[in-house]
């Protein structure tokens, strides 16, 4: 049967499959910048902090600075490139004017939006157990909930990835990609408590931080390892679900109506 007989309320598996090894394929291609690099990168933040704090911070609570750190980095490892992996593929194909290759197979909308987040999501789960693999020769990754830690390692990759999706497809160029970056996942990032524990905070900037849905994806991923958190696990959860579940209407209404992808 040809692609124009599909029936088009059914699934395109194969359609879908297809695009989802494209995008793993592509950063598996160049691992050196899209594994590597993000392997090297996590652990000169370990070095750094090691040298610069190690002896001045000896715990945070309970538990020992260098292991209250190390999830932290991970998941930002695993945020950062599963956002870039999905916003930068379709940044390129627009740039390049090549989108339409990914627009006329019989895909629906919810197939693209599965295909492209998924293929991101693979890439930052990879880097963050490759990251835990190699972090664990020099600092203590204990394990104190493993569902903890695939839950919000999962739902963490997926909600950068279907970020990176929504601002790939607004995005008309890499200035404006790279201003999502900068102004919108970087500060984040960093102000998550990925590098300290939000009660050191006064009480405005504990508000502050937990009306961040970052700082719920490092808290409950932190957690699986060392069995403490900072805030509601079950909270985080729904958090998790429903942002997750917003950016995913999201892409899936810009792909639906062709918004800034088609002509």
């Amino acid at each position: 049967m040809s692609s124009i007989d599909v029936n088009p309320h059914a699934n395109n598996w194969l359609g879908l499959w297809t695009l989802y090894t494209r995008e793993v394929r592509r950063f598996l291609k160049v691992y050196t910048q899209t594994l590597l690099a993000p392997l090297v990168t996590t652990l000169l933040f370990l070095a750094v902090f090691a040298l610069a704090l190690g002896r001045a911070v000896q715990t945070i609570g309970t538990v020992p600075f260098m292991e209250f750190l190390a999830p932290g980095l991970v998941m930002m490892a695993i945020t950062q490139n599963a956002f870039a992996n999905t916003s930068s593929s379709l940044v390129i194909s627009k740039v390049q004017g090549n989108i339409v290759d990914t627009l006329m197979p019989p895909l629906n909308a919810h197939e693209l939006t599965f295909a492209y987040a998924m293929g991101g999501t693979t890439r930052g789960l990879l880097i963050g157990s490759v990251i835990v693999i190699v972090m664990s020769l020099f600092v203590p990754m204990g394990l104190d909930n493993f569902g903890l830690v695939l839950y919000y390692g999962f739902m963490g990759a997926l909600m950068m990835s279907l970020l990176g999706v929504v601002g790939g497809i607004w995005s008309e160029k890499f200035d404006h990609i790279a201003a999502v970056t900068n102004f919108i996942v970087t500060p984040l990032s960093f102000l998550s408590g990925t590098f300290y524990s939000v009660e050191r905070l006064p009480d405005l900037g504990k508000v502050l931080a937990h009306m961040n849905p970052f700082f719920y994806m490092i808290d409950g991923f932190r957690a699986g390892f060392i069995g403490q958190s900072d805030s509601n696990i079950l909270v985080g959860m729904l958090v998790m679900a429903g942002v997750n579940s917003f950016l995913w209407i999201v892409a899936y209404r810009m792909f639906k109506s062709g918004y800034k992808l088609k002509a």
